[in-house]
């Protein structure tokens, strides 16, 4: 695991972000599987196996706004490409802090690999683990940096009903660490509302790069 990586997001967790001073910060993959860019308020985290001088002067040829130049599709192609990686979206990075007891929803445990919710989290995950409820499922795993993250699922025949927001509350209860992770593409707008509903913190944007 990357020391540097996990104690950027232990630090972000807590409410300590990098300094907000247009600088980038590049550090090593935590593991063989995770690489990709944390953007940050004006700073951004790089954690890929490349030449920091490489990274550094793909970021200023990247014709866009400093700012915003790690999260420019330029720069992002250039690591593509470097890498051999691909990669899906940019999503929001969000953060919330345990809970004690039990989820206030009735859960069962299930092992079911062929759920398409449950074989994405194996292919970005470890540790998987999983939950069902009436019309929903809860999904935990450690990620980037073995962080613990949640993903859910809600039927489309019981939405509007709490049922997201629930699971999601769930997660922070069942998370063997201090807090969960979770991540909503931003265009997702149903799933940004969920999770922040939910107690979910906006920390970053995220670019994973993922090896085939």
């Amino acid at each position: 695991m990357s020391d540097a990586l996990a104690g950027v997001l232990e630090a972000a967790a807590g409410g300590e972000f990098p300094p907000a001073d247009g600088s980038v910060t590049v550090v090593p993959q935590p593991s063989r599987r995770d690489a990709g860019v944390l953007a940050f308020t004006a700073h951004s985290v790089v954690f890929a196996d490349l030449d920091p001088e490489w990274i550094r002067a793909e970021l200023a040829a990247t014709p866009s706004e400093p700012l915003a130049a790690s999260m420019h599709p330029r720069f992002l192609a250039a690591l593509l490409g470097r890498t051999g990686r691909r990669m899906d979206t940019i999503d929001l990075l969000t953060v919330a802090d345990a809970l004690p007891g039990p989820p206030p929803l009735a859960l069962r445990e299930i092992d079911d690999p062929a759920h398409p919710r449950v074989a994405r989290a194996l292919a970005f995950r470890d540790e998987v683990r999983v939950w069902a409820a009436d019309g929903g499922v809860l999904v935990l795993g450690r990620g980037v940096a073995g962080r613990w993250e949640a993903a859910i699922e809600v039927d489309e025949g019981v939405r509007h009903r709490g049922l997201g927001r629930a699971l999601a509350t769930a997660a922070r209860h069942l998370t063997p660490d201090g807090v969960v992770w979770a991540q909503q593409a931003p265009g997702n707008a149903r799933s940004v509302r969920v999770f922040q509903a939910a107690g979910y913190r906006p920390v970053a944007s995220e670019a994973l790069l993922v090896a085939d």
